[in-house]
């Protein structure tokens, strides 16, 4: 077995102290130009590449940035939620894209277990940590002890305001897909969305539909308004229990790209024609709205731009070593395809 190469061998090789080496890999400025070349030639020749954990107890710095995925359901993992919504893969690729571009990477994880979450991001020495989504407040609290760059998307709570905060204006771009409706001619229109009670990012969504039809005089009829989980096979299964009462609407704003798909596909495999017997709107515009037949009409939330924005801000902290709190608002924009029709 080849022996491993460390820092000893390459200081003896290079005729300098392990401390000039440990200084070459973290590029601390105490070094000639020319021992520093001696030394990385000497490194290249030996195929050396240092570890992070050497780097990181030389300088303090894994160069890891935590994400951290919401899990709802019980079966939920982050591998699951990447699988099943593009939402995640699209928001997760633009922070890595960021990060990379500075030498660092990211580490995914998902929160089900108070007290865990601390221990993970201090055992991994994380250099900052990004949070999709809205958490128990005392993980926030677990949070704020770490006393590090952190950033939260999708968050409306009192507590967003002790850190960074990256968010859509839900209520807006809900109110932008229901006024598209209205002005289309629809009466009849009903909403879909996740736990409305307990999500402010749902809760924010139906209140911009309800801000809508109460602005065309259109009455909210709560049996039109609709719970169920975001996920494709949410939308299946909602579909098919709208179809088999016969619910009678013309039209749905649905506050999820991945249960609008789930719907358009379970009713046009049972013959109800989109949009022609139901229009639908979604909320999100991953890739998929405009891969389907007809396209989705959405409403763009510009998911990457959330994921660079949010990158940016956790590394303009972490390269000048501050602590720092900025709110971004992203306005949401309709995009109109196929899904959506005039009524007649």
């Amino acid at each position: 077995m080849t022996k491993k190469t460390n820092i000893a061998e390459i200081a003896r090789l290079a005729g300098v102290s392990t401390a000039t080496v440990s200084y070459v890999i973290n590029d601390v400025d105490k070094v000639s130009e020319k021992t520093r070349e001696r030394v990385r030639q000497i490194m290249a020749e030996l195929d050396y590449i240092p570890s992070i954990n050497a780097r990181s107890l030389s300088n303090g710095q894994t160069k890891l940035i935590g994400v951290t995925l919401p899990l709802i359901a019980p079966s939920d993992t982050t591998g699951t939620l990447l699988e099943t919504n593009p939402f995640f893969a699209e928001y997760l690729g633009e922070i890595h894209k960021v990060i990379a571009s500075y030498g660092y990477d990211i580490l995914l994880s998902g929160i089900q277990v108070k007290g865990k979450y601390k221990n993970w991001i201090q055992s991994r020495g994380l250099d900052g940590i990004i949070l999709l989504g809205s958490y128990p407040p005392d993980i926030y609290e677990e949070v704020k002890t770490l006393n590090i760059p952190t950033v939260l998307t999708d968050v409306y709570e009192s507590y967003a305001n002790d850190f960074h905060s990256v968010n859509t204006d839900d209520a807006e771009g809900s109110y932008l897909a229901t006024k598209h409706l209205i002005s289309l001619g629809h009466k009849k229109i009903g909403f879909v969305g996740g736990s409305i009670k307990e999500s402010p990012i749902h809760n924010n969504r139906y209140l911009g539909y309800g801000k809508a039809m109460i602005e065309a005089n259109l009455k909210i009829n709560n049996d039109w308004v609709f719970e169920t989980l975001t996920t494709f096979e949410g939308g299946v299964t909602l579909a098919q229990r709208l179809m088999k009462e016969k619910v009678d609407l013309t039209a749905l704003v649905v506050d999820a790209d991945i249960v609008a798909l789930g719907m358009m596909k379970t009713c046009q495999d049972a013959g109800k024609k989109i949009p022609d017997e139901l229009s639908i709107v979604g909320f999100d515009d991953i890739q998929a709205a405009s891969f389907t037949s007809p396209g989705l009409t959405t409403i763009r939330q510009y998911i990457s731009k959330k994921g660079e924005l949010a990158a940016n801000l956790i590394m303009k902290d972490i390269l000048a070593n501050t602590r720092t709190t900025e709110s971004k608002m992203v306005k949401a924009k309709l995009i109109v395809r196929g899904s959506t029709k005039a009524m007649i």
